[in-house]
């Protein structure tokens, strides 16, 4: 129903039967993930003017993957992300990635 890349790729569906006798498949309800099980591949500082889907495209190489960043900040309105220039994001794996080390130190740095 969607692509591997999508957000709602392993949302599961339900079927309504209605009273004339016709199903309806849908999508039920996609809860974002604790970002606190998200592993951080990078940090990404906000440069004024910058959009969420330009970062996802500089940082995951996929300007459709902003929904990635969204779910890393527990956010609802994820243009709020890049009102303010200087904000650090934190890039991350998607859910379902099995969490390991984050690749960023303490001191912010990458990981060896």
């Amino acid at each position: 129903m969607f692509s591997a890349t999508s957000r709602y790729a392993n949302t599961p569906t339900a079927v309504l039967k209605l009273p004339d006798g016709r199903t309806v498949t849908y999508v039920r309800r996609r809860f974002p993930p604790d970002p606190d099980t998200l592993t951080t591949l990078s940090l990404h500082a906000v440069a004024p003017g910058e959009r969420l889907d330009h970062i996802a495209a500089q940082e995951l190489g996929d300007p459709e993957q902003a929904w990635r960043i969204a779910d890393a900040h527990r956010v609802l309105a994820p243009a709020t992300l890049t009102e303010r220039p200087g904000r650090r994001l934190r890039i991350t794996l998607p859910e379902g990635i099995p969490q390991g080390p984050n690749f960023l130190d303490p001191g912010g740095g990458l990981g060896g």
